[in-house]
């Protein structure tokens, strides 16, 4: 075989090669492209049947592989999302973002928004909030974001009125006409107070109320969907330079269906509320 033969085979091959290189390269990169993994709070099965559906609604109708990184401290999600080690997360409010980003000097923002827990107000004593009387202690939990939302919830119904801030405290209450001694306490710690009787009624997040075996029906009032209330929706949140990417445009469009509002209204009725839609 003469040297000039062996030059053109060498360069076909050399050819062949790079073009299975660059075919099989873009594949394997357009395929990294589709595999989305979102950090999520551990839940209970229902909440792993919905993210089960939304990853269906993925991979049949937009090619993604969603993959779901549970967690079990709220610390994680934003740590791990800022990090890189996973793309997205599913688990926060925007006060609760904004103290983050404030606190942790991060870049993270919404690009979707998911479902909301109203609040609840819940009392032994009484049926109504009406019947709340004068001088009674009302027990609100004492993180920061909850004991604004607690104090705005007590606004809302009429029994007090505050600044207008996203961060109230009871400080912050300018009008008191039934003097209510306005007591926070440690969230865990507000549906056991309720057997206290001293206690008139305590505003009391659905997770604790559950975990008290509280029927969440038995609410004397349930936080309405309105201005304030909005800024307590869950959504997915993504690091800022990423927020345009296509392909987790395409995992929010996967979760905002009508099958997951079913699904959300099946398992959780009015405890959890489907807010995508919500005209703010």
């Amino acid at each position: 075989m003469s040297k000039k033969t062996n030059w053109i085979i060498g360069g076909i091959v050399i050819v062949i090669a790079a073009g299975a290189y660059l075919t099989f390269g873009h594949q394997s990169n357009k395929s990294s492209e589709k595999t989305v993994t979102i950090g999520v709070m551990a839940g209970d099965k229902n909440e792993d049947e919905i993210w089960k559906s939304v990853s269906k609604t993925a991979k049949d109708k937009y090619g993604i592989t969603l993959k779901t990184k549970k967690f079990t401290d709220y610390l994680q999600p934003n740590k791990a999302l800022s990090a890189g080690d996973i793309d997205l997360n599913a688990f926060q409010n925007y006060p609760y973002l904004a103290n983050w980003n404030e606190q942790y000097k991060t870049n993270i923002v919404a690009i979707g928004d998911t479902w909301t827990t109203p609040l609840r107000i819940y009392s032994d004593k009484y049926k109504n909030v009406s019947n709340i009387k004068s001088g009674d202690k009302i027990t609100i939990a004492n993180d920061p974001t909850n004991e604004n939302r607690g104090l705005h919830l007590l606004a809302e119904v009429g029994l007090i009125k505050i600044k207008d801030t996203t961060k109230a405290t009871p400080k912050d209450i300018t009008e008191n006409p039934k003097n209510l001694k306005v007591t926070p306490v440690d969230g865990s710690q507000t549906a056991s107070s309720l057997t206290d009787p001293t206690i008139g009624a305590s505003v009391i997040n659905t997770n604790f109320a559950k975990s008290a075996k509280i029927d969440v029906n038995s609410a004397i009032y349930v936080e309405k969907l309105n201005k304030d209330s909005q800024q307590y929706f869950n959504f997915i949140a993504a690091n800022k330079k990423d927020k345009d990417k296509q392909v987790y445009k395409d995992v929010v469009k996967s979760l905002q269906t009508d099958k997951t509002k079913s699904l959300v209204k099946k398992f959780y009725g009015t405890a959890q509320l489907t807010v995508w839609d919500y005209k703010k």
